[in-house]
């Protein structure tokens, strides 16, 4: 009997909303058409190298975002006068806790819209976020994912991500690297500027243009500090070009007695 009158609520129901369940399904078959044709064509601009692959995803997920959204809206449009009682309560009891919570999902997604539409960065580059060396994996509405060198997946929200301080060193951009040393002032200083910059000739990834070389960037109490600047292109193999470079300006030093321990600490060791 309660099966009976359950299938007979369900049947009326249906009878009763034959017409917005029909405009329903229509809307949504259309939107999936239109998310399709829409698809196909910037798929056909990028084949075409108008639009590149970045550009083309991010285009390509905005459109559904709001394709969806409009499909939402047309079917609870249809079904508005036979949903008012729902809506209301819903709108007292929820509206508040759900609006407070849904803040944050939205300056995400707004977040999310302004880094596909701004492209401060694109799929495959690799940034210095938050002190770290990380990989864009992928750019989400709500989360930015990254991986970094240790081949660790870190979510970040968009919203976090649009008001910090990025570094994006690219994929093949020309970045300048430095290392200091610190040599007493008994060293002559012509000596220590040719070997740090013969040092880095065995580095096959520094650049001959632009030039590498060195600046005295201050006296210390009992040294001098020199940095060594270096330009690479390579910025995927930034970890094992910085290590290497330390390598050769290390064994360069000891080949030509260059002391280059901390003056001051040596002294207090040695006495």
């Amino acid at each position: 009997m309660l099966f009976q009158d359950l299938f007979s609520v369900v049947i009326n129901w249906l009878a009763e909303n034959f017409v917005p369940l029909l405009i329903s399904a229509i809307i949504i078959v259309v939107g999936y058409v239109i998310h399709l044709i829409l698809k196909r064509q910037i798929k056909r601009l990028e084949r075409k190298q108008k639009l590149n692959e970045n550009t083309s995803r991010n285009l390509i997920k905005v459109l559904k975002y709001i394709i969806v959204l409009i499909i939402i809206s047309a079917i609870f449009f249809q079904f508005a006068e036979s949903l008012g009682l729902i809506t209301t309560l819903f709108s007292l009891v929820g509206g508040t806790i759900i609006g407070f919570a849904a803040m944050t999902t939205l300056g995400n997604a707004i977040a999310g819209f302004i880094i596909m539409l701004s492209r401060p960065f694109s799929v495959g580059d690799r940034i210095l976020y938050d002190n770290k060396i990380v990989d864009i994996a992928d750019i989400k509405l709500i989360f930015t994912i990254m991986v970094d060198l240790n081949g660790i997946k870190i979510s970040v929200p968009n919203q976090k991500l649009i008001s910090d301080e990025i570094i994006d060193l690219g994929r093949n951009s020309i970045i300048r690297r430095e290392i200091t040393i610190t040599p007493g002032f008994e060293e002559d200083r012509n000596k220590v500027e040719k070997v740090l910059l013969n040092s880095v000739k065995t580095v096959p990834q520094v650049l001959e243009s632009p030039e590498p070389y060195v600046w005295i960037n201050s006296f210390q109490n009992y040294a001098v500090e020199y940095k060594l600047f270096v330009f690479i292109d390579d910025v995927m193999h930034l970890p094992i070009i910085d290590s290497d470079l330390h390598k050769a300006v290390l064994d360069a030093c000891k080949q030509n007695n260059i002391d280059i321990r901390t003056p001051l600490l040596h002294r207090q060791i040695n006495d």
